[in-house]
């Protein structure tokens, strides 16, 4: 469980390079890139960086190559900006949560199902005492 100074940092982290992202990176992606988590080693050295790319996969894949390309100016931005012991060395990774999200989304709305029957399956799924298929001995319906 990390404590709540590492959850503010990681926030902190956040919040800075994402302010970075849309000065220095945004204008030269043709897709939105969102900073969707920050993890940072204990000792402030790493950080984790979760992105999601909002379009094609060459999109993505052009999108941490900047990324990668630019990590050093971000570095040095962060630095600049945000004063901790160290400046963490920033490594990427795509997180692809959202485009999963969308992908049940979509197989949701092509079998037809709405978003009350999303949102609660229970009531989808219930049916009445008497429905056919259910099975009740005359013994337990007594009782």
């Amino acid at each position: 469980m990390r404590s709540n100074r590492m959850r503010r940092v990681d926030e902190l982290l956040r919040r800075e390079l994402g302010t970075q992202f849309e000065r220095l990176i945004a204008p030269e992606l043709d897709a939105l890139v969102t900073i969707t988590a920050v993890t940072t080693s204990p000792d402030l050295r790493q950080a984790t960086v979760s992105v999601s790319v909002m379009g094609s996969e060459a999109a993505q894949t052009a999108a941490l190559r900047l990324l990668q390309k630019r990590r050093t100016l971000l570095q040095r931005e962060l630095a600049q900006h945000v004063k901790l012991k160290f400046t963490p060395v920033l490594s990427f990774h795509l997180d692809e949560t959202l485009a999963r999200a969308d992908r049940v989304l979509a197989l949701m709305d092509e079998l037809g199902l709405d978003e009350a029957a999303a949102a609660d399956p229970d009531a989808a799924a219930s049916r009445p005492d008497d429905a056919p298929g259910e099975t009740v001995d005359e013994h337990e319906r007594d009782h």
